[in-house]
């Protein structure tokens, strides 16, 4: 099954308990995520014990960690997310984009205790005309409940493929030590072999009316680093071949509501980073130029 094949892959009658786990984490989450509604799935989940483990999109296991110690904090975070998806994307497409880019044909059951792999590959197209891509997976833990399953945790947002490494691509990662407060880049890389530089100038939230995108950083940086990624693939290149990136914020205290941003949209390995607090345009809030290398 791909990604975009919409239908559920288990049959009811030979195959219910996957069937059941399918329309729980793809049907019926996915229709309540478009709506904002968490009375749709809240009888989905076990509240006694629920935990999240944050993969926070890096194949480092190390980084992991628990974010969700209680199934409130997740509904928290669900509704935050769901919120800022129906402000930011199409929404009467939200819900197809993400039945096409969700993929969940693996489900592992075992008595009354299941894993399922639920993946994360494409793209959200947004009000703006930009688009959001999602590509991480997560493992669902679900237990059957009085005949009925449900989700008791889960370990998200890791990386898709998980430890992907771009082993065509130009930058590699030099062994550094650097201090502990480290963001979410690489202190040291080499561009390796016989490659092509492509610079692009900066870019800023900017539709392509050159109207400013969004009122928050979070919001603007979004639109930032898709408009970097469009630049981007017009040379042939993505996000995941940039070595080099300057960020320039009016505030620096957005710091790290950018960065939280910044690791759900760039890949691993991280490029070199600088972060400058400067004036900017009016009603912008930040701009990304970046440099970007592939090996012929």
């Amino acid at each position: 099954m791909t990604a975009s094949d919409h239908r559920c892959p288990f049959d009811g009658d030979t195959d219910p308990d996957r069937a059941a786990i399918w329309d729980m984490l793809v049907a019926r989450d996915i229709a309540a995520y478009a709506a904002g509604d968490w009375s749709m799935v809240e009888d989905d989940f076990v509240a006694d014990g629920f935990f999240g483990i944050d993969a926070g999109k890096t194949a480092n296991v190390d980084r992991w960690g628990p974010r969700f110690a209680s199934l409130e904090g997740y509904r928290a975070e669900w509704l935050r997310q769901a919120r800022e998806t129906h402000a930011l994307a199409v929404n009467e497409t939200v819900a197809g984009d993400l039945r096409a880019l969700t993929d969940l044909s693996r489900i592992d059951v075992d008595g009354d205790f299941a894993i399922a792999h639920k993946k994360f590959d494409g793209t959200i197209r947004l009000k703006s005309g930009a688009s959001d891509t999602l590509r991480w997976q997560t493992l669902y833990f679900c237990r059957r409940v009085e005949g009925r399953w449900k989700i008791v945790g889960f370990c998200g947002y890791m990386p898709y493929p998980l430890g992907e490494q771009r082993r065509d691509g130009a930058k590699v990662l030099v062994a550094s030590r650097q201090h502990a407060t480290a963001g979410p880049y690489s202190p040291v890389l080499r561009v390796r072999g016989d490659a092509d530089i492509v610079v692009i100038s900066g870019q800023a939230p900017l539709d392509l009316a050159g109207n400013v995108i969004g009122d928050t950083i979070e919001e603007q940086a979004r639109v930032t680093l898709e408009n970097c990624r469009t630049q981007l693939k017009a040379a042939g290149l993505d996000l995941a071949d940039a070595f080099k990136v300057n960020v320039y914020l009016t505030d620096l205290d957005n710091w790290p509501r950018f960065n939280a941003v910044y690791r759900e949209i760039v890949p691993e390995p991280f490029p070199v980073r600088t972060a400058i607090g400067c004036a900017l345009l009016p009603g912008l809030l930040v701009e990304i130029d970046l440099w970007a290398a592939v090996r012929r």
